[in-house]
């Protein structure tokens, strides 16, 4: 199923949408060019997130040298830029076609400003969530899954029985039809399956995000959404 289009009307242009498409896809194009040098897996083991390495400049501050913190603090900074990476075509375009379809109706309902909060807060929560849950996880950790997943959240709660035009690839022939939305929230999580197609050339490999942190994003956007109704019916 690839998501094209909801039903849900709006003459206001997505900019902040617009933004992070252009974004992804310019640092991806920037990660093609360090593939074709053979420079990618050095950037991407620089600035993804790998819990082993940050997990232990944590432990290492904690109890044996102070001076670690600076690594730690390294570290951290990946969780941002991590957001912006991706290790595959298949994974930035899926990526893409779910913030396209649904991140425009969001930044509608929540304004610019919050909707560029929740992915950012979003996706560096569920990196979090990926160091704490894998520590032991010795290569980088790169994606917008975890925001993108928070956006679907947001959607789902909002607009449940939203409908969302789709096209169903048979072979050769492209059926359209009209998906309920809440079916997309099993099929976000099944198509994370598909994301090793069409790899980029990082030596020693990458991980996507794992299924618990991308629950912590849709369970993040979810209750982000909720907090704003409920301060809306109040007000």
């Amino acid at each position: 199923m690839i998501p094209i289009s909801d039903n849900i009307q709006s003459w206001k242009k997505p900019i902040i949408t617009y933004w992070l498409i252009g974004i992804n896809l310019g640092i991806f194009c920037w990660e093609l060019k360090l593939d074709a040098s053979n420079q990618l897996s050095s950037f991407v083991n620089s600035w993804g997130i790998i819990p082993e390495q940050t997990n232990a400049a944590i432990t290492n501050a904690i109890f044996y040298n102070s001076a670690a913190w600076i690594v730690v603090f390294w570290r951290l900074i990946s969780l941002p830029l991590a957001l912006f990476l991706h290790s595959s075509f298949s994974q930035i375009l899926g990526n893409l076609i779910f913030l396209w379809v649904f991140g425009k109706t969001i930044e509608r309902v929540l304004g610019q400003q919050r909707y560029l909060l929740i992915y950012l807060v979003a996706g560096i929560f569920t990196g979090i969530v990926q160091i704490f849950m894998e520590p032991k996880l010795s290569v980088a950790v790169i994606g917008a899954n975890g925001a993108i997943a928070s956006i679907l959240g947001a959607y789902i709660m909002k607009f449940p029985q939203a409908k969302i035009y789709s096209i169903l690839p048979l072979i050769i022939v492209f059926v359209p039809v009209e998906i309920p939305a809440f079916l997309y929230l099993f099929w976000w999580f099944v198509q994370q399956l598909f994301y090793g197609i069409g790899s980029l050339n990082i030596s020693g490999g990458v991980a996507n995000l794992g299924y618990w942190g991308q629950f912590a994003g849709l369970v993040t956007g979810a209750a982000f959404m909720r907090m704003v109704q409920r301060r809306y019916n109040n007000s």
